[in-house]
């Protein structure tokens, strides 16, 4: 019966506030249990409202820091990306270049010493001395086929040729030569080949002649 007089009296603590409640509760002597939970009811709603405050104050700070932070790396200038600039500058590059007088002739000069050099920075072929790598990357497209006029590796085309001597036949290959018959193009028509693998080449073609 107590226990059932104690919760009718916390009910009517929280349910009731007419003078005739407060008097059935005081009468009870339930009043300081009453008012104690009142009291911890009241202190976890204040602690949980400011509580909310600061988390949403936490939030409010973290976002305003994300947004600096995304402001000031949009204004900070970026690195150019080489390889972009590369492929940009190469897009761009002149098909060709017009040459006039003196000046233009010079002008002509260097800028073959220059593709010269380029050139020479990258040797044909990763370099190799073998004839018939060279010749078969390189000069078969034309001495294999007769294209332009080239001579075949045959004696019938080469015996009047190698009787001038090899190291003419080298010089034409390396320099290039027009003939009655057509044209050699310098280093077989590709910059990047080596006097050694022009003359490498053409000792092949000599030794192979049927």
């Amino acid at each position: 019966m107590a226990m059932a007089g104690a919760d009718r009296g916390n009910r009517a603590v929280f349910a009731f506030s007419t003078p005739r409640a407060v008097s059935i509760i005081e009468k009870s002597g339930l009043l300081p249990l009453a008012n104690a939970k009142g009291c911890r009811v009241n202190n976890d709603v204040e602690f949980l409202k400011r509580f909310s405050m600061v988390i949403a104050f936490l939030s409010a700070v973290a976002l305003c820091l994300i947004a600096l932070g995304h402001f000031i790396g949009s204004t900070q200038p970026r690195d150019a990306d080489p390889t972009a600039q590369a492929r940009t500058l190469e897009r761009i590059r002149p098909a060709g270049a017009v040459y006039a007088g003196a000046s233009g002739a010079a002008a002509a000069a260097a800028a073959a010493e220059q593709a010269k050099a380029a050139a020479a920075s990258q040797v044909a072929y990763d370099g190799t001395l073998d004839g018939s790598v060279i010749y078969g990357k390189l000069c078969s497209a034309c001495h294999g086929t007769g294209a332009g006029g080239a001579p075949t590796l045959d004696h019938a085309h080469w015996d009047a040729r190698i009787a001038q001597g090899v190291e003419v036949l080298v010089r034409h290959s390396i320099e290039g030569f027009t003939g009655s018959a057509g044209l050699m193009p310098a280093r077989g028509g590709n910059p990047s080949l080596s006097d050694a693998q022009a003359e490498a080449a053409v000792h092949w073609m000599i030794d192979n002649l049927k």
